[in-house]
C-alpha cells in the first residue's frame, strides 16, 4: 500500500510550564503512588507523635502488623479482576458532554496500578519496621516476642524483598519470566507465611482465650482471609478450553476460542501450562457472533512455540478484564496508532462502532502477515483506515501522522498500540502539544 503524502507540520511542543502535568515522571501511576506513601508517612508521624507506638511501655506491635496487612491488601485487590472492572466502569459513566479535561483525567483509570506499587512499597517498608521492632522488644524491652514469630518475620520479609526487587522495571523487563513466577510462587509462599504468622501472634496475644475468639476480633484476620479469596478466585475458574487457529503466516496466528463471548476493549490472559507462564491478549468479539478471537504475533520464545506448535486447548482463569482502549467511550472521536500484531487491541473497537474512528496502521506486508480476509475486515470496518506497508514505504513518522489525523478527523484523543518505547514516545508527544493520548504502560 502506497504511503500517503501528509502536508502538515508538527507544533513544538507547549512551554514546559504549560504541560508540567504531562510530563513520565508526573503521571497519574506516580501521583498515586506518592498519595499511598504519604498518607503513609503521616500515619507514621500520628504513631510518633501522638499514638506513642514506640514508648518505654513496649511497642504496639498489632497497629504495626494491621498497617502491613492493609497496605499489602491495598496492593492484592486493586490487581482483582473484579475490581479492575468496576473502576474502568465507573471512570467510563462520564457523559461526552461533560469538559475534555475531566474526561482526559477519568481516562487515566488504567494507571490504578500506581496504587498497586504504592501500597506494596508502604507494606514492605512498615514489615521492615515492624520486624525490626520486634528484635528490639526480644531482646531489650518488656514483654517478650517469640523466636517462632521472629523467624517466621524474617522468612516473610525476605520473600517480600525479592518480590519487590524482581519487580523493579529493569529486572522485570529483562527476565519477565523470572519476574512473573516470583511473584506467584514467592507470593504464595508469603500468603502461607502471613496465615502462620496470624495464627502464631493470635496464640501469644492472649494465651487464656480460645483462638477463635482472638481472631474474630482482628481486623487483620479478616483482612487477609478477603486477600486470600482475592487471590484464589481466578484460579477457581481455571479451565481448559479448547481453540481453532489460522495461521496466515509464519510470523502470527489468529486464534478462536467459542467458551464465551467478551466485551470490546477487554483482554483475556492465556497458557499452555497453568503454573508456569502466562500471556495476554486483547480479545476481538464480533457483534452477532459468538466466541472471538485473539491475534497472536512472533515476539518470544513462548509465541514462537504458539505459532509453530499449535496447540488444540490452552488454559484460561479468572474473567475478561478491561485493557486501556476501553476507555475511548470517554470521548467523542477517537485517533488509533496500532503497528503491528496491535492491530488486535484496535479491532473490536472498529467492529463495535461505539465511537467514530480513525485508524493508522503501520506493519510489515499486512496481507502476506495477517491474511487477506483480517485486512479486508479492517477496511470494510474503517475504509477511511490508513495501513502502512514498511516493506513498501519504510517506517512512517506515526507522530506528524497522528497529529494530521487529529487535526483532519477532528479526533479529541490518541490511543497508542505498540511496543513501549513507542507507544511513551507517541503519548508524551501528543500530549506535550495539548492531545489526550494514551497507552499501555507495562506495569505488571
Amino acid at each position: 500500500m502506497s504511503a500517503p503524502q501528509v502536508n502538515i507540520v508538527l507544533p513544538a511542543r507547549r512551554p514546559l510550564w504549560q504541560r508540567l502535568g504531562t510530563l513520565p515522571m508526573f503521571s497519574h501511576y506516580n501521583r498515586l503512588v506518592v498519595l499511598v506513601l504519604a498518607c503513609n508517612m503521616a500515619v507514621l508521624v500520628y504513631g510518633i507523635k501522638v499514638g506513642q507506638w514506640w514508648s518505654t511501655a513496649g511497642v504496639n506491635l498489632p497497629m504495626l502488623s494491621a498497617l502491613v496487612v492493609a497496605n499489602l491488601s491495598l496492593a492484592i485487590l486493586i490487581r482483582q479482576q473484579y475490581l479492575i472492572n468496576l473502576l474502568f466502569w465507573l471512570a467510563t459513566r462520564a457523559p461526552t458532554t461533560w469538559p475534555l479535561a475531566v474526561r482526559r483525567s477519568l481516562a487515566k483509570v488504567y494507571h490504578f496500578g500506581g496504587l498497586h506499587s504504592g501500597g506494596a512499597m508502604a507494606a514492605i517498608a512498615w514489615f521492615a519496621l515492624l520486624f525490626g521492632s520486634m528484635i528490639w522488644q526480644r531482646l531489650e524491652g518488656p514483654g517478650g516476642v517469640s523466636l517462632t514469630l521472629i523467624g517466621l518475620s524474617g522468612g516473610l520479609l525476605g520473600l517480600l524483598l525479592l518480590v519487590a526487587v524482581m519487580a523493579m522495571p529493569t529486572l522485570r523487563g529483562r527476565f519477565h519470566n523470572a519476574f512473573e513466577r516470583t511473584h506467584r510462587f514467592a507470593g504464595w509462599a508469603a500468603l502461607a507465611m502471613f496465615w502462620a504468622m496470624t495464627l502464631v501472634s493470635a496464640r501469644e496475644q492472649d494465651r487464656a482465650a480460645a483462638l477463635n475468639d482472638v481472631l474474630a476480633q482482628s481486623a487483620s484476620f479478616w483482612m487477609l482471609l478477603l486477600v486470600t479469596m482475592s487471590i484464589a478466585l481466578p484460579w477457581l475458574r481455571l479451565r481448559k478450553v479448547p481453540v481453532s487457529l489460522v495461521r496466515p503466516s509464519s510470523h502470527a496466528v489468529i486464534v478462536r476460542l467459542e467458551h464465551h463471548t467478551p466485551f470490546a476493549g477487554s483482554a483475556t490472559a492465556i497458557s499452555r501450562n497453568p503454573l508456569w507462564e502466562w500471556h495476554s491478549f486483547a480479545n476481538i468479539p464480533t457483534p452477532g457472533k459468538e466466541g472471538f478471537r485473539l491475534i497472536i504475533s512472533r515476539a518470544g520464545d513462548w509465541t514462537g512455540a504458539f505459532i509453530e506448535q499449535a496447540p488444540t486447548h490452552v488454559w484460561v482463569k479468572g474473567i475478561t478484564t478491561a485493557g486501556v482502549a476501553h476507555i475511548e467511550t470517554l470521548f467523542k472521536s477517537v485517533v488509533y496508532i496500532a503497528t503491528g500484531s496491535g492491530i488486535g487491541p484496535v479491532l473490536p473497537h472498529l467492529l463495535a462502532r461505539q465511537v467514530p474512528i480513525r485508524l493508522i496502521w503501520s506493519t510489515r506486508s499486512p496481507r502476506a502477515t495477517y491474511g487477506d480476509s483480517l485486512v479486508d475486515e479492517i477496511l470494510e470496518a474503517q475504509p477511511d483506515a490508513l495501513i502502512w506497508d514498511t516493506d513498501v514505504s519504510g517506517k512512517p513518522d506515526l507522530l506528524t501522522l497522528a497529529y494530521a489525523a487529529v487535526q483532519s478527523f477532528g479526533a479529541e484523543a490518541v490511543i497508542c498500540i505498540s511496543n513501549q518505547r513507542l507507544t511513551e514516545r507517541v503519548v508524551e508527544e501528543m500530549e506535550a502539544r495539548g492531545i489526550p493520548a494514551y497507552g499501555a504502560i507495562w506495569d505488571s
